[in-house]
């Protein structure tokens, strides 16, 4: 199943803070050094590399896209431009025959460790919105949503027994090679005689592919104008914030309350969103409360949105089956 795990806050409560960790003035790399002080991205992405190097090689791969939603926009943030510069790409999201949610043309980095994904990462802050309030010199402007798309090889419906041994593993990391990406191929070539093996058909028929996403959001803040201050554009990017963060909401409601429609396409964040927030998935809600008095009434509106959360039921999570065609004896 999927999971998503998002921070939510007024501007300058801490979800920045919350979700990547201490972020030096003009320096986004993250401070691996200081473990206790990491934030939750950095922290998810090394257990779920810690879980995949308990595996045996080959069986399990990682793709990364960082995205963040603007004004209602998509805009892919590992995009390139013709000079091989990363630059942002306005992207649109669009709902699949079997109803769910991709993003055409999204660009998906194969990252083999925690180094490799925090690099680009970094590289997609770089180009993040923010813009200075009365309440946050440094408010973010847009959400953004970092997902981890786990592939697992899987051989028929059997999870456990797959790789049982190592002679086991080896032989069918070789016998599915071409179905891994560029980057986890065995360089070593397949003789068109063992392409056509029986025994090699018989492996690759029974095997899958399952995807798995774990999407990490640092959610743009909620904010009074009266109080932050904002004029201009950064009027207009207040109001797109507030739209999307109540689409948010309504969503939360209508899954809590089991109503027929959930509308997920009222913003292009809860469409981006919807695999990770309905269905099977796993959403937890990280609440960030600023601890001013002042702000007493946005706290009060945060602590509703998670009141709205806790009262999502979900069931108990199944098992899949994949069905093996045997062959009759």
């Amino acid at each position: 199943y999927n999971v998503c795990i998002m921070a939510y806050g007024q501007t300058g409560s801490g979800k920045t803070y919350t979700m990547l960790g201490p972020q030096l003035e003009g320096n986004l790399a993250f401070p691996i050094e200081e473990e206790a002080e990491l934030g939750i991205i950095p922290r998810a992405t090394q257990e779920v590399f810690r879980l995949i190097s308990e595996k045996p090689p080959g069986s399990c791969w990682v793709e990364v896209s960082v995205v963040e939603v603007y004004n209602n926009e998509i805009f892919d943030l590992l995009a390139k431009d013709s000079y091989g510069k990363v630059f942002g790409v306005k992207r649109d999201v669009v709902t699949t025959r079997e109803g769910k949610s991709d993003v055409p043309l999204l660009t998906h980095e194969t990252v083999e460790n925690a180094s490799e994904f925090l690099h680009l990462v970094n590289k997609g802050l770089q180009l993040r919105v923010t813009h200075p309030t009365l309440v946050h010199a440094h408010s973010s402007r847009s959400h953004l949503v970092v997902t981890l798309t786990i592939t697992t090889v899987v051989f028929g419906d059997n999870f456990g027994a797959l790789w049982e041994n190592e002679q086991t593993s080896q032989r069918l990391n070789k016998e599915a090679s071409f179905t891994f990406p560029q980057k986890t191929r065995d360089n070593k070539s397949t003789s068109s005689s063992r392409a056509s093996s029986p025994e090699q058909l018989e492996a690759t028929e029974k095997m899958k592919q399952v995807k798995t996403r774990l999407q990490l959001v640092d959610l743009a803040g909620s904010e009074c104008v009266g109080m932050s201050g904002v004029t201009g554009a950064a009027l207009r990017e207040t109001s797109f914030i507030n739209r999307s963060l109540s689409a948010l909401a309504d969503v939360l409601g209508a899954i809590a309350e089991q109503r027929a429609h959930v509308p997920y396409r009222n913003s292009k964040l809860t469409h981006l969103l919807q695999d990770s927030v309905g269905g099977d998935a796993k959403l937890l809600v990280m609440l960030c409360i600023s601890p001013g008095q002042k702000y007493l009434t946005e706290s009060m509106q945060s602590l509703g949105f998670g009141t709205r959360a806790r009262q999502v039921q979900r069931g108990q999570v199944k098992k899949k089956n994949f069905p093996v065609s045997s062959k009759g004896k």
